[in-house]
Protein backbone atom coordinates (compact mmCIF):
# COMPACT_ATOMS: atom_id res chain seq x y z
CA UNK A 1 0.00 0.00 0.00
CA UNK A 2 1.04 3.37 -0.32
CA UNK A 3 2.76 5.45 2.83
CA UNK A 4 0.88 7.70 4.34
CA UNK A 5 4.14 9.18 5.69
CA UNK A 6 4.47 12.91 5.98
CA UNK A 7 6.22 14.16 2.70
CA UNK A 8 9.17 16.44 4.35
CA UNK A 9 8.81 19.89 3.83
CA UNK A 10 11.22 20.15 1.44
CA UNK A 11 9.86 17.52 -0.47
CA UNK A 12 6.24 19.81 -0.78
CA UNK A 13 8.24 22.98 -1.50
CA UNK A 14 9.84 20.88 -4.50
CA UNK A 15 6.52 19.60 -5.73
CA UNK A 16 5.13 23.37 -5.66
CA UNK A 17 8.18 24.17 -7.56
CA UNK A 18 7.49 21.41 -9.70
CA UNK A 19 3.75 22.63 -10.41
CA UNK A 20 4.36 26.06 -10.82
CA UNK A 21 7.57 25.61 -13.67
CA UNK A 22 5.05 23.06 -15.12
CA UNK A 23 2.08 25.70 -15.24
CA UNK A 24 4.58 28.25 -16.25
CA UNK A 25 5.50 26.06 -19.26
CA UNK A 26 2.36 25.29 -20.27
CA UNK A 27 1.26 29.03 -20.50
CA UNK A 28 4.50 29.89 -22.25
CA UNK A 29 3.86 27.13 -24.57
CA UNK A 30 0.58 29.19 -25.60
CA UNK A 31 3.01 31.80 -27.44
CA UNK A 32 5.15 29.55 -29.36
CA UNK A 33 4.13 30.97 -32.88
CA UNK A 34 4.22 34.27 -32.23
CA UNK A 35 8.13 33.69 -31.49
CA UNK A 36 10.15 31.36 -34.34
CA UNK A 37 12.71 28.76 -33.06
CA UNK A 38 15.21 30.98 -35.11
CA UNK A 39 14.17 33.88 -33.17
CA UNK A 40 17.52 34.77 -30.60
CA UNK A 41 16.00 34.53 -26.90
CA UNK A 42 18.70 36.81 -25.72
CA UNK A 43 17.29 39.98 -27.59
CA UNK A 44 13.22 38.48 -26.55
CA UNK A 45 11.27 40.30 -24.36
CA UNK A 46 10.41 38.10 -20.65
CA UNK A 47 7.57 36.75 -22.20
CA UNK A 48 10.12 35.53 -25.26
CA UNK A 49 12.33 34.12 -22.96
CA UNK A 50 9.46 31.59 -21.40
CA UNK A 51 8.32 30.83 -24.28
CA UNK A 52 12.24 29.57 -25.75
CA UNK A 53 11.92 27.69 -21.73
CA UNK A 54 8.16 25.94 -23.12
CA UNK A 55 10.16 25.21 -26.08
CA UNK A 56 13.17 23.46 -24.32
CA UNK A 57 10.83 21.55 -22.23
CA UNK A 58 8.41 20.57 -25.34
CA UNK A 59 11.55 19.21 -27.54
CA UNK A 60 12.84 17.51 -24.65
CA UNK A 61 9.46 15.58 -23.97
CA UNK A 62 9.30 15.01 -27.95
CA UNK A 63 13.05 13.46 -27.52
CA UNK A 64 11.81 11.06 -24.99
CA UNK A 65 9.03 10.24 -27.42
CA UNK A 66 11.42 9.44 -29.86
CA UNK A 67 13.66 8.21 -27.85
CA UNK A 68 11.47 5.69 -26.72
CA UNK A 69 10.70 4.84 -30.32
CA UNK A 70 14.60 4.10 -31.46
CA UNK A 71 15.04 1.42 -28.18
CA UNK A 72 11.85 -0.10 -29.72
CA UNK A 73 13.27 -0.46 -33.30
CA UNK A 74 16.48 -1.25 -31.66
CA UNK A 75 15.29 -4.29 -29.90
CA UNK A 76 13.24 -5.27 -32.48
CA UNK A 77 16.41 -5.01 -34.88
CA UNK A 78 18.60 -7.14 -32.15
CA UNK A 79 15.59 -9.88 -31.80
CA UNK A 80 15.61 -9.90 -35.86
CA UNK A 81 19.83 -10.49 -35.81
CA UNK A 82 18.95 -13.05 -33.59
CA UNK A 83 16.73 -15.16 -35.87
CA UNK A 84 18.27 -14.45 -38.56
CA UNK A 85 21.15 -16.15 -37.30
CA UNK A 86 19.53 -19.06 -36.01
CA UNK A 87 17.64 -19.35 -39.36
CA UNK A 88 20.93 -19.19 -40.82
CA UNK A 89 22.50 -21.63 -38.97
CA UNK A 90 19.66 -23.88 -39.66
CA UNK A 91 19.49 -23.76 -43.28
CA UNK A 92 23.48 -24.64 -43.24
CA UNK A 93 22.76 -27.50 -41.52
CA UNK A 94 20.02 -28.19 -43.77
CA UNK A 95 22.31 -27.88 -47.19
CA UNK A 96 24.98 -30.22 -44.91
CA UNK A 97 21.95 -32.79 -45.01
CA UNK A 98 21.30 -32.53 -48.67
CA UNK A 99 24.49 -32.78 -49.76
CA UNK A 100 25.10 -35.91 -48.14
CA UNK A 101 21.84 -37.37 -49.05
CA UNK A 102 22.74 -36.18 -52.86
CA UNK A 103 26.41 -37.88 -52.29
CA UNK A 104 25.08 -41.30 -51.09
CA UNK A 105 22.50 -41.44 -54.24
CA UNK A 106 24.47 -40.91 -56.65
CA UNK A 107 27.02 -43.60 -55.13
CA UNK A 108 24.39 -45.87 -55.05
CA UNK A 109 23.25 -44.92 -58.48
CA UNK A 110 27.34 -45.08 -60.03
CA UNK A 111 27.13 -48.70 -58.45
CA UNK A 112 23.78 -49.48 -59.84
CA UNK A 113 25.19 -48.42 -63.27
CA UNK A 114 28.34 -50.59 -63.20
CA UNK A 115 26.42 -53.72 -62.15
CA UNK A 116 23.62 -53.62 -64.62
CA UNK A 117 25.04 -55.15 -67.86
CA UNK A 118 23.99 -58.64 -67.24
CA UNK A 119 20.66 -59.92 -66.70
CA UNK A 120 19.70 -61.17 -63.62
CA UNK A 121 18.38 -64.61 -65.26
CA UNK A 122 21.80 -65.05 -66.85
CA UNK A 123 23.32 -64.09 -63.63
CA UNK A 124 21.23 -66.69 -61.70
CA UNK A 125 22.51 -69.31 -64.43
CA UNK A 126 26.24 -68.78 -63.83
CA UNK A 127 25.70 -68.81 -60.04
CA UNK A 128 27.65 -71.78 -58.55
CA UNK A 129 25.19 -70.84 -55.72
CA UNK A 130 22.15 -70.30 -56.78
CA UNK A 131 20.33 -69.54 -53.46
CA UNK A 132 23.48 -67.16 -52.55
CA UNK A 133 22.81 -65.28 -55.55
CA UNK A 134 18.83 -65.22 -54.86
CA UNK A 135 19.62 -63.57 -51.40
CA UNK A 136 21.40 -61.08 -53.23
CA UNK A 137 18.91 -60.24 -55.85
CA UNK A 138 16.42 -60.10 -52.92
CA UNK A 139 18.53 -57.53 -51.47
CA UNK A 140 18.74 -55.68 -54.33
CA UNK A 141 14.86 -55.46 -54.93
CA UNK A 142 15.06 -53.83 -51.25
CA UNK A 143 18.08 -51.41 -51.69
CA UNK A 144 16.00 -50.33 -54.43
CA UNK A 145 13.17 -49.97 -52.50
CA UNK A 146 15.23 -48.23 -49.61
CA UNK A 147 16.35 -46.01 -52.47
CA UNK A 148 13.10 -44.64 -53.54
CA UNK A 149 12.39 -43.87 -50.05
CA UNK A 150 15.52 -41.59 -50.04
CA UNK A 151 14.55 -39.96 -53.21
CA UNK A 152 11.51 -38.78 -51.51
CA UNK A 153 13.18 -37.62 -48.31
CA UNK A 154 16.13 -36.25 -50.79
CA UNK A 155 12.95 -33.94 -52.71
CA UNK A 156 11.41 -33.00 -48.90
CA UNK A 157 14.81 -31.71 -47.78
CA UNK A 158 15.45 -29.77 -50.71
CA UNK A 159 11.66 -28.32 -50.33
CA UNK A 160 12.53 -27.67 -46.71
CA UNK A 161 15.94 -25.89 -47.85
CA UNK A 162 13.90 -23.43 -50.18
CA UNK A 163 11.70 -22.22 -47.87
CA UNK A 164 14.27 -21.62 -45.09
CA UNK A 165 16.27 -20.01 -47.73
CA UNK A 166 12.99 -17.73 -48.37
CA UNK A 167 12.14 -17.00 -44.67
CA UNK A 168 15.84 -15.82 -44.09
CA UNK A 169 15.84 -13.54 -47.16
CA UNK A 170 12.79 -12.09 -45.45
CA UNK A 171 13.94 -11.48 -42.48
CA UNK A 172 17.09 -9.85 -44.03
CA UNK A 173 14.51 -7.63 -45.23
CA UNK A 174 13.43 -6.83 -42.51
CA UNK A 175 16.30 -6.67 -40.49
CA UNK A 176 17.52 -3.88 -42.72
CA UNK A 177 14.40 -1.82 -42.79
CA UNK A 178 14.75 -1.91 -39.00
CA UNK A 179 17.80 -0.82 -39.12
CA UNK A 180 16.93 1.93 -41.25
CA UNK A 181 14.22 3.01 -38.46
CA UNK A 182 16.89 3.18 -36.08
CA UNK A 183 18.87 5.45 -37.69
CA UNK A 184 15.73 7.66 -38.25
CA UNK A 185 14.75 7.57 -34.70
CA UNK A 186 18.33 8.07 -33.68
CA UNK A 187 18.55 11.31 -36.29
CA UNK A 188 15.47 12.56 -34.69
CA UNK A 189 16.34 12.48 -31.20
CA UNK A 190 19.52 14.10 -32.04
CA UNK A 191 17.94 16.91 -33.88
CA UNK A 192 15.73 17.58 -31.28
CA UNK A 193 18.19 17.78 -28.70
CA UNK A 194 20.00 20.02 -30.71
CA UNK A 195 17.76 22.37 -30.89
CA UNK A 196 16.92 22.93 -27.68
CA UNK A 197 20.48 22.90 -26.85
CA UNK A 198 20.69 26.39 -29.11
CA UNK A 199 17.39 27.61 -27.23
CA UNK A 200 19.07 27.09 -24.06
CA UNK A 201 22.58 28.56 -24.96
CA UNK A 202 20.59 31.35 -26.65
CA UNK A 203 19.34 32.25 -23.48
CA UNK A 204 21.17 35.39 -21.05
CA UNK A 205 23.48 34.20 -18.44
CA UNK A 206 20.44 35.00 -15.77
CA UNK A 207 17.90 33.81 -17.44
CA UNK A 208 19.73 30.45 -18.33
CA UNK A 209 20.40 30.35 -14.87
CA UNK A 210 16.75 30.61 -13.67
CA UNK A 211 16.24 27.62 -16.08
CA UNK A 212 18.90 25.67 -14.30
CA UNK A 213 17.61 26.07 -11.20
CA UNK A 214 13.87 25.72 -12.35
CA UNK A 215 14.93 22.48 -14.00
CA UNK A 216 16.43 21.28 -11.12
CA UNK A 217 13.67 21.66 -9.29
CA UNK A 218 14.84 23.57 -6.84
CA UNK A 219 17.83 21.20 -5.96
CA UNK A 220 15.59 18.00 -6.31
CA UNK A 221 18.77 16.21 -7.94
CA UNK A 222 20.17 16.12 -4.40
CA UNK A 223 16.48 15.20 -2.75
CA UNK A 224 16.19 12.44 -0.30
CA UNK A 225 13.20 10.90 0.78
CA UNK A 226 12.47 9.50 4.35
CA UNK A 227 11.67 5.98 3.34
CA UNK A 228 12.41 4.53 6.66
CA UNK A 229 10.31 1.55 7.41
CA UNK A 230 9.04 1.11 3.94
CA UNK A 231 9.13 -2.36 2.70
CA UNK A 232 8.50 -3.75 -0.65
CA UNK A 233 5.83 -6.39 -1.48
CA UNK A 234 8.22 -9.08 -2.58
CA UNK A 235 12.48 -10.38 -2.67
CA UNK A 236 13.02 -9.16 -6.26
CA UNK A 237 10.66 -5.78 -5.85
CA UNK A 238 13.16 -4.87 -2.91
CA UNK A 239 15.81 -6.00 -5.29
CA UNK A 240 14.46 -3.71 -7.98
CA UNK A 241 14.19 -0.69 -5.92
CA UNK A 242 17.61 -0.88 -4.37
CA UNK A 243 19.20 -0.54 -7.67
CA UNK A 244 17.13 2.20 -8.60
CA UNK A 245 18.24 3.83 -5.24
CA UNK A 246 21.88 2.70 -6.02
CA UNK A 247 21.73 4.69 -9.26
CA UNK A 248 20.77 8.02 -8.00
CA UNK A 249 22.84 10.77 -8.98
CA UNK A 250 23.29 8.85 -12.71
CA UNK A 251 23.44 11.10 -15.98
CA UNK A 252 20.42 10.79 -18.18
CA UNK A 253 21.82 9.37 -21.39
CA UNK A 254 18.67 8.93 -24.18
CA UNK A 255 19.31 4.86 -25.94
CA UNK A 256 21.27 3.84 -21.84
CA UNK A 257 20.53 0.93 -20.27
CA UNK A 258 22.69 1.43 -17.75
CA UNK A 259 25.15 0.51 -15.51
CA UNK A 260 26.22 4.32 -15.25
CA UNK A 261 23.83 5.95 -17.42
CA UNK A 262 20.02 5.82 -18.16
CA UNK A 263 17.07 7.18 -20.02
CA UNK A 264 13.74 6.41 -18.34
CA UNK A 265 13.07 2.81 -19.36
CA UNK A 266 16.70 1.87 -19.48
CA UNK A 267 16.61 2.48 -15.69
CA UNK A 268 13.93 0.82 -15.04
CA UNK A 269 14.78 -2.14 -17.15
CA UNK A 270 18.11 -2.37 -15.49
CA UNK A 271 16.78 -2.07 -12.05
CA UNK A 272 14.44 -4.96 -12.33
CA UNK A 273 17.44 -6.98 -14.22
CA UNK A 274 19.96 -6.72 -11.11
CA UNK A 275 16.65 -8.89 -9.34
CA UNK A 276 16.81 -11.21 -11.99
CA UNK A 277 13.66 -9.75 -14.22
CA UNK A 278 13.50 -9.47 -17.70
CA UNK A 279 11.78 -6.17 -18.48
CA UNK A 280 10.99 -5.00 -22.13
CA UNK A 281 13.11 -2.21 -23.41
CA UNK A 282 10.14 0.29 -23.66
CA UNK A 283 8.15 2.48 -21.07
CA UNK A 284 5.23 1.24 -23.43
CA UNK A 285 6.29 -2.46 -23.59
CA UNK A 286 6.58 -2.26 -19.38
CA UNK A 287 3.04 -0.85 -18.92
CA UNK A 288 1.81 -4.39 -20.18
CA UNK A 289 4.86 -6.41 -18.67
CA UNK A 290 2.94 -7.20 -15.03
CA UNK A 291 -0.54 -6.95 -13.91
CA UNK A 292 -2.28 -3.31 -13.36
CA UNK A 293 -2.89 -1.79 -9.90
CA UNK A 294 -4.56 1.62 -8.91
CA UNK A 295 -1.90 4.27 -7.97
CA UNK A 296 -3.73 4.21 -4.23
CA UNK A 297 -2.59 0.94 -4.15
CA UNK A 298 1.21 1.14 -5.27
CA UNK A 299 3.81 -0.45 -3.56
CA UNK A 300 7.71 -0.10 -3.69
CA UNK A 301 8.57 -1.79 -7.01
CA UNK A 302 5.62 -1.12 -9.25
CA UNK A 303 6.19 0.86 -12.58
CA UNK A 304 4.41 4.84 -12.60
CA UNK A 305 3.70 4.89 -16.43
CA UNK A 306 3.61 8.55 -17.84
CA UNK A 307 1.70 10.58 -20.32
CA UNK A 308 -1.21 9.41 -22.21
CA UNK A 309 1.29 7.66 -25.27
CA UNK A 310 3.00 5.99 -21.62
CA UNK A 311 6.73 7.70 -23.26
CA UNK A 312 8.34 7.53 -19.35
CA UNK A 313 8.43 5.70 -16.73
CA UNK A 314 9.66 5.52 -12.92
CA UNK A 315 10.14 3.37 -10.35
CA UNK A 316 7.98 3.99 -6.93
CA UNK A 317 9.93 3.65 -4.29
CA UNK A 318 7.40 4.09 -1.29
CA UNK A 319 6.47 7.58 0.58
CA UNK A 320 4.76 9.06 -2.90
CA UNK A 321 8.14 9.05 -4.75
CA UNK A 322 8.94 7.90 -7.85
CA UNK A 323 12.85 6.81 -8.72
CA UNK A 324 13.44 7.98 -12.66
CA UNK A 325 15.64 9.28 -15.35
CA UNK A 326 14.32 12.61 -16.12
CA UNK A 327 15.51 14.33 -19.41
CA UNK A 328 18.73 15.22 -20.65
CA UNK A 329 20.98 17.45 -18.09
CA UNK A 330 19.39 15.74 -15.13
CA UNK A 331 20.36 12.82 -13.54
CA UNK A 332 18.80 9.93 -11.82
CA UNK A 333 16.40 11.28 -9.03
CA UNK A 334 13.57 11.20 -7.17
CA UNK A 335 10.08 12.81 -7.86
CA UNK A 336 6.66 13.16 -6.37
CA UNK A 337 4.57 10.52 -7.97
CA UNK A 338 2.30 12.86 -9.44
CA UNK A 339 4.91 15.26 -11.27
CA UNK A 340 3.01 14.47 -14.55
CA UNK A 341 -0.33 12.73 -15.44
CA UNK A 342 -0.49 8.98 -14.73
CA UNK A 343 -1.29 6.60 -17.12
CA UNK A 344 -1.18 3.79 -15.15
CA UNK A 345 1.19 1.63 -12.93
CA UNK A 346 1.72 -1.77 -13.09
CA UNK A 347 3.44 -4.31 -11.03
CA UNK A 348 6.10 -6.87 -12.76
Amino acid sequence: MVSHRRTSQRGQTTFASVTVLSAALATAAAALSAHPASADPAQQPSAGRESAAAQVGKLYEEAERATEKFNAANARTGELRDEVAALQDRTARAQERVNRMRDRLGALAAAQYRAGGIDPAVRLLLSERPDSYLEKASALDRLNGTRVGELRQLQSATRALEQQRRETAGKLVQLEAGREEVARQKKEVQRKLATAQRLLNALPRDARAAYDRASRSDGRDEFIPDLTGIVPGSGRAAAAVSAARAAIGSPYSWGSAGPSAFDCSGLTQWAYAQAGVSLPRTSQAQSGSGHRVPLSQAQPGDLVIYRSDASHVGMYVGNGQVVHAPYPGAKVRYDPVGMMPVSSVTRP
